[in-house]
């Protein structure tokens, strides 16, 4: 076995454990409650990870709450059709509602085309 031959002084032994520096672990934040986690740990509040939960009970509720479908009884498709049916008529009517002014900002703007054209002749003329 090796020996040293002589011993290492203080300032040698304190100049090569100078790298020897302590580390903060990197965190994050939980996208689910937003508490403060390491870097690609599970959260230790709420046991989400990436977004998705860990644990196989949390899984299958979330299944299980993705699953149900929603029903649509009679009322309310005949209430979808009656909406459907508004929103026609104010699309028909918002329509008709713009088309009006862009009628009116045509006159306004050949009559202002007339008045510059008349200006210019007065203008040549004088």
């Amino acid at each position: 076995m090796a020996v040293p031959k002589k011993r290492t002084g203080k300032s040698a032994q304190a100049k090569r454990r100078a790298n020897w520096k302590a580390t903060k672990p990197e965190t994050t934040v939980c996208s689910n409650c937003g508490q403060p986690v390491l870097t690609h740990t599970v959260c230790t509040a709420c046991g989400y990870y990436k977004g998705e939960p860990v644990r196989l009970k949390d899984k299958a509720a979330a299944v299980e709450e993705v699953k149900k479908p929603v029903r649509k009884t009679k009322s309310t498709k005949a209430e979808a059709k009656v909406e459907a049916e508004e929103t026609k008529v104010e699309t028909v009517a918002e329509e008709t509602a713009e088309e009006a002014p862009k009628k009116t900002t045509r006159k306004k703007s050949t009559a202002k085309k007339a008045k510059a054209a008349e200006e210019t002749k007065e203008e040549s003329a004088e």
